[in-house]
């Protein structure tokens, strides 16, 4: 198996359906078909089985999976140090949730492209965690620990938790015992978070007023007065809200995670050393010592 022919083998591997690996690929569907009938022909055996919802790996494309990706990486490793000899060049994919991506991450990078016109940053927020196993991402900023494996990482901060809600909220319900009030929890989906267990353990069962999906969408609600929430302190102190409690025992470690191979290339470099610093300046704000305009 060449370069070329893995491209098409981990775009199809990675989206699930030809249409998707022809937008990963800049090609067209036909192409990326026949491409691959070429590839299963000249090996001898399907690497995919062919479903309603898309392309799923056969066990003979599972076991060429780790093979596929060291050609990539061999072949990343090529064009980066080519770029590398003059500068820190080329595009870091960078993963993290949008209230850090907002808050923190997106306001600093101007000075990092100062210092590094070739480089090129494609930020991706999200609740959910991308694989950095399977290239989602170069880097990955987050509050949940990577995954075991070629990863190297490093514990950047403490991001410390409050309850809070409205200030006109609060005060309305001072008398009450704030377990009895409305509270802003995350959907179903979401249960498994920290924030999600801690509130279905204190209201015993009981639901909440309103579920999200989002971080953003129960500081909103909360500002509106829905209810409580419970929120990073930084958060919520940006939007003016009131702390009924500040020790919730829910604080988070923040993790940077880098495949180990992309790890001392001069572009991912360089990236994580601007993270490092940021947030170890940042410290304080995220552990709520202090707040984010100070």
């Amino acid at each position: 198996m060449i370069w070329d022919d893995a491209r098409i083998f981990l775009a199809i591997a990675r989206s699930g359906t030809l249409s998707g690996a022809a937008h990963t690929l800049d090609m067209g569907v036909a192409t990326v078909s026949r491409r691959l009938e070429r590839l299963e022909a000249g090996l001898g055996m399907p690497l995919f089985s062919r479903h309603q919802q898309g392309y799923r790996l056969t066990s003979g494309g599972d076991a060429l999976l780790g093979q596929a990706e060291a050609l990539e990486n061999a072949a990343r490793a090529f064009e980066e140090s080519a770029l590398e000899q003059h500068a820190v060049a080329g595009c870091v994919r960078l993963a993290t949730t949008d209230n850090i991506a907002n808050e923190f991450i997106a306001p600093s990078l101007p000075t990092l492209f100062a210092e590094h016109p070739a480089l090129h940053i494609e930020l991706v927020s999200s609740v959910d965690t991308l694989n950095i196993h399977r290239r989602d991402a170069d880097i990955a900023v987050r509050m949940v620990k990577p995954e075991a494996g070629n990863i190297t990482m490093r514990r950047l901060a403490t991001v410390g938790f409050g309850l809070y809600g409205a200030p006109d909220y609060v005060a309305a319900h001072a008398h009450d015992a704030w377990t009895a009030c409305d509270f802003i929890g995350w959907s179903e989906d979401y249960a498994h978070l920290p924030a999600a267990q801690w509130i279905a353990a204190e209201r015993q069962g009981r639901p909440c007023r309103l579920q999200t999906t989002t971080l953003m969408a129960q500081v909103v609600a909360a500002r509106a007065g829905a209810g409580l929430a419970v929120l990073p302190h930084f958060l919520a102190r940006s939007a003016a809200l009131s702390c009924v409690s500040s020790t919730l025992d829910l604080d988070q470690s923040l993790w940077l995670a880098m495949q180990t191979e992309l790890a001392h290339t001069r572009r991912v470099r360089a990236v994580a050393d601007h993270l490092i610093a940021l947030f170890e300046n940042c410290a304080d704000v995220l552990s709520g010592s202090v707040d984010l305009a100070s």
